[in-house]
């Protein structure tokens, strides 16, 4: 009764929608849990009929491409991404990271990673928000996929400039040489899962899984919340 007086008192928003959550429901409501736009690249897994898989194809070597929903402009996953890195959501990117961690599990791939690896911010960013908002969703997926996570085994040596509006060149520009791997031995002959927010041409994923490849990790795969 006393939570169903506080559901009254103070209605849950939904982080997708903004509208009043029913009981039971956390973060997303269950009508956006229905409309939300998922790729179900997991399905097809390391096969030419995953889009993001081809993406770097020639580039690097990458075991699996996956991401949880399609990044649409103005709709819910966009609310959903500027809460998580904006509005202080940190909790949002864990629930996510939870859920989609679950799919994952079911379909057998925690038996194909050994360690999960948030892509870093620098300092100074991290400093100004406060948290990293990929390693709260790699700490949901970990947790899901019952395996070890570190957000400290890459290190952004550079704060480079936002990568929005900006080429597939550019990007790549942007990021080259700015990622590091200061403790080879965390990542040596390990299968690590790269997790970051959002993928859209896939240049800051590729630097990360350079560096990683380079300090020794087994193999690289990547996971992010949402593709464009």
């Amino acid at each position: 009764m006393f939570d169903d007086l506080l559901s009254l008192l103070f209605p849950q928003s939904c982080y997708a929608c903004d509208g009043s959550m029913a009981r039971g429901e956390k973060y997303i409501c269950t009508k956006c849990s229905v409309k939300l736009p998922y790729t179900d690249t997991h399905v097809h897994g390391a096969t030419e009929l995953n889009p993001l898989q081809r993406r770097f194809w020639g580039k690097v070597p990458v075991r699996f491409a996956f991401a949880y929903l399609h990044f649409m402009p103005k709709g819910r996953v966009q609310r959903l991404l500027h809460r998580l890195k904006y509005k202080g959501a940190k909790e949002l990117g864990e629930h996510l990271g939870q859920r989609y961690g679950s799919l994952l599990s079911d379909y057998q791939y925690s038996e194909q990673f050994d360690l999960v690896v948030p892509v870093p911010l620098h300092r100074h960013k991290l400093r100004r928000r406060g948290y990293n908002q990929a390693e709260s969703f790699a700490k949901g997926l970990a947790d899901a996929l019952q395996l070890p996570h570190n957000g400290k085994a890459l290190y952004r040596a550079i704060d480079t400039s936002t990568q929005t509006s900006k080429s597939r060149f550019d990007r790549w520009q942007n990021v080259e040489q700015v990622f590091q791997v200061p403790q080879p031995e965390l990542v040596q002959g390990k299968r690590v899962l790269l997790v970051d927010d959002v993928m859209t041409t896939g240049a800051t994923l590729e630097a990360c899984a350079v560096a990683l490849l380079a300090a020794g990790a087994a193999e690289v795969s990547v996971a992010t919340i949402a593709a464009a």
